[in-house]
């Protein structure tokens, strides 16, 4: 009889993942039509709004979907105090391809730094258009069109880390960040991630099952100054990042650590 749930549940957890993965495919599908209508005919103001919220709407419900199998569950009800906040740029750890989702599911008016070859996605890219998100390259053109956007009033997602997390805690930081910060003249808050599990992390092949339930806790960090000094910046960063996520990391879940030592940067 155990065995047999166990089969049972093995199957379930196949099917919430897969389902997951095509539910979201048709989410985006649906959107892109409509988002190449609007990108033309809107005046930018107007459709920058409208894809942002749509995003939001999408992930949000993606999510939802995935809360009601119980196989996953999400935590993310700190982002909410940030909604109204004026310009933020919003710097999370970058532990699995689900961040970017779980911070924008809850914030109507991000925008996102993204790789070049995910604003030419089929499933992503109109709709990256429409709410005027940033491609990564050229770095110095990013850098001004996203301190333009974020001095405007709107909230910037960035992972200093720049990639997916391979060193625990962190990778090592890219500089990006501070040269944005410190143009636009707005506060970095942090955000970190927490999740007991390595699903969708650097190297995980988008069909691999891994062990499930999969719990997953985003709160605020420490919110930094807009930077005077960048170098000095980068450094402190760095050194916040290492030292809040060795407890609660991708990569030890909370409390399974005994304490760690303080790490200052040299």
């Amino acid at each position: 009889m155990r065995a047999a749930l166990r089969v049972l549940l093995n199957g379930y957890d196949y099917l919430v993942l897969y389902l997951g993965l095509v539910w979201l495919g048709v989410v985006c599908l649906a959107w892109t039509p409509l988002a190449l209508i609007a990108y033309p005919l809107l005046p930018k103001p107007w459709g920058q709004a409208l894809g942002r919220y749509v995003i939001m709407a999408g992930f949000r419900l993606y999510l939802a979907s995935l809360s009601l199998s119980r196989r996953c569950s999400f935590d993310l009800e700190a982002l909410d105090a940030l909604r109204d906040e004026p310009s933020l740029i919003i710097a999370p750890n970058h532990p699995c391809l689900l961040d970017a989702v779980m911070v924008i599911s809850r914030l109507p008016n991000v925008a996102c730094v993204l790789k070049a070859n995910l604003m030419n996605n089929l499933f992503l890219g109109a709709g990256a258009r429409l709410a005027r998100y940033i491609r990564n390259d050229p770095v110095r053109r990013m850098v001004q069109i996203a301190a333009e956007d974020v001095a405007s009033g709107s909230h910037l997602l960035l992972f200093p880390e720049g990639t997916r997390t391979i060193n625990d805690p962190v990778n090592p930081l890219k500089g990006s960040i501070a040269l944005i910060a410190h143009h636009a003249g707005v506060p970095v808050q942090t955000v970190l991630i927490e999740t007991d599990s390595k699903y969708l992390s650097k190297g995980w092949s988008l069909f691999r099952k891994p062990p499930m339930p999969i719990h997953y806790r985003l709160r605020l960090g420490r919110r930094f100054d807009p930077p005077q000094h960048t170098h000095d910046f980068m450094a402190e960063l760095e050194h916040y990042f290492a030292h809040e996520l060795v407890q609660g990391s991708a990569y030890y879940p909370t409390h399974s650590l005994p304490m760690q030592p303080d790490r200052r940067p040299s």
